[in-house]
């Protein structure tokens, strides 16, 4: 037989935090019929040892609204890249639509990066994608996918996109005749990359990283074989 102690205890063991929860959602008008009960209960805190429950869900709503706020300063932050991207995006297109000859246009493609403080922007073509033999006058935009091949391995393994400096050796291949570049970024172009390069580059080893955004050059690398394909036939 079962001493009156132990068939207290079972029953406290019974009511676990599930059967208190329900209790209360069930009987909302505890905490009215209890103000004075609640109001006087202490739960425990990490620094001041205990607080009362008024204080803690206080203390749980103001880091709630802390966290919206926070929320919503990225979100409007993200907006306002979104929006500076948009239009640096369009203004780019409209000029590049403008152009009336390939010389034109890559040169417009390069006024646009120097407006942004870069030492310029280039744009190399895979042949075996692109008529650039002779007769065209485009010979000069072909990048031989063997000398590409090595650097495509060390720099973009996997990816559609490199930002970072590179080696004597590879700017010969990517910009022989370019000087004192300190960083650039590399991005092929097309859907699956087959069909060349675009590189920005900066006098700046630091402008260029990893880790840094690459929305704007998926943008650009995916619109400029449109524009190129007025002037260059595709194989």
């Amino acid at each position: 037989m079962k001493q009156p102690g132990e068939e207290l205890q079972e029953t406290l063991m019974e009511l676990d935090d599930r059967a208190v929860v329900d209790y209360l959602q069930r009987n909302p008008e505890f905490f009215i019929r209890n103000a004075r009960a609640v109001e006087a209960m202490r739960v425990p805190h990490p620094v001041r040892g205990t607080i009362s429950l008024v204080e803690w869900h206080m203390a749980r709503a103001r880091n709630h609204i802390n966290v919206l706020e926070e929320n919503m300063a990225l979100l409007m932050e993200q907006a306002n890249a979104n929006e500076s991207l948009f239009y640096r995006l369009l203004n780019l297109q409209s000029r590049l639509v403008s152009a009336s000859s390939l010389d034109d246009m890559l040169m417009r493609f390069h006024r646009w990066a120097r407006e942004l403080g870069l030492a310029g922007a280039t744009v190399r073509l895979f042949p075996d994608r692109w008529r650039l033999g002779a007769p065209s006058k485009f010979t000069h935009l072909a990048l031989s996918r063997q000398a590409f091949e090595p650097l495509r391995i060390q720099r973009l393994g996997q990816s559609q996109h490199y930002l970072g400096p590179l080696n004597g050796p590879e700017l010969l291949v990517m910009m022989p005749e370019a000087k004192a570049i300190g960083s650039v970024a590399m991005s092929m172009l097309g859907q699956d990359g087959s069909l060349g390069v675009m590189l920005f580059s900066s006098r700046d080893v630091n402008h260029y990283q990893q880790g840094q955004g690459t929305q704007l050059l998926q943008e650009i690398s995916l619109m400029l074989p449109e524009l190129l394909e007025r002037w260059i036939e595709r194989v």
